[in-house]
């Protein structure tokens, strides 16, 4: 049996369960990696992965052979990853305090770091970490699928459907975000 990408495809296509187990197992990583980036921490890139693998699952029936599988893929990645940051945002101010029991508000507690983030350490990786938060979440898409993912600029117009100046643009932004918010961080290490 053929294990080509455009042959399991083709099998996950048809209806074939483990065709697609199998599309999930070769991509799941990329796909983690990409939401992780936008969203910023590993629960909500989780979310988003789960997203991406219901919405792959219920349209790849709509997949055309004439764009990259990774393209596509990438392109429904980073945007259930935006819809998990904009969510995240409508409830966070929602709920941006919580009362006591003797209805004193209270902020809620930042979010601890994961055992994946801990692992990451070190302060440099905290530095990006911030800075990346600090990109809207186009640009972060567009700054992620082109410097850690690879994706030229067509790719990444077609995976986050944007015009090539667009992309261009959104991650020239990017860069410049990041070189501001990095560069008391260079100076301090050089």
């Amino acid at each position: 049996m053929d294990n080509s990408l455009p042959e399991v495809i083709a099998r996950a296509q048809a209806g074939e369960e483990e065709a697609f187990r199998m599309l999930v197992e070769q991509h799941s990583r990329n796909v983690f990696n990409v939401a992780y980036r936008i969203v910023g921490n590993s629960a909500d890139a989780e979310e988003a992965v789960q997203e991406t693998f219901l919405k792959v699952f219920k349209r790849l029936g709509s997949f055309e052979e004439r764009a990259r599988f990774t393209t596509w893929l990438y392109r429904v990645a980073a945007n259930a990853a935006m819809d998990v940051v904009r969510r995240r945002q409508r409830h966070a101010t929602r709920e941006a305090v919580l009362e006591d029991q003797e209805g004193q508000l209270l902020p809620f507690a930042a979010e601890a770091p994961g055992p994946e983030r801990e692992a990451e350490g070190g302060e440099i990786s905290d530095h990006i970490s911030a800075a990346m938060d600090r990109l809207t979440p186009g640009e972060r898409a567009a700054f992620t699928l082109r410097h850690l993912q690879g994706l030229s600029i067509r790719e990444i117009g077609e995976a986050l459907d944007m015009q090539s100046n667009a992309v261009k643009n959104s991650i020239f932004r990017a860069v410049q975000k990041m070189r501001r918010e990095l560069a008391p961080f260079a100076r301090e290490t050089s």
